[in-house]
């Protein structure tokens, strides 16, 4: 099950706005795969970074499906963030 959920969420997302909602709104953007369903990109994020998922929100751009994910409060977006390799 693991595999599918790497193959679900490609990588971090890192922009200026991105590292600006990571500090004040505790979220994080990842590139995931175009197919990727919310409830599955909430499944693969719990379950890869061992967190709660709050909210999931996608766009479509020219570099593939965003998921913008915001975290529970009791979980740092950073300290997840960390983890992704965003630092």
């Amino acid at each position: 099950m693991t595999q599918l959920q790497h193959r679900i969420i490609l990588h971090a997302y890192v922009t200026e706005k991105a590292m600006d909602e990571m500090e004040r709104q505790n979220k994080l953007e990842f590139v995931v795969d175009r197919r990727a369903s919310r409830i599955q990109i909430k499944r693969a994020i719990e379950e890869i970074y061992n967190c709660k998922v709050a909210k999931v929100n996608t766009k479509i751009v020219p570099v593939g499906k965003i998921a913008t994910v915001k975290f529970k409060p009791e979980y740092s977006a950073e300290d997840i963030g960390s983890r992704a390799g965003v630092f």
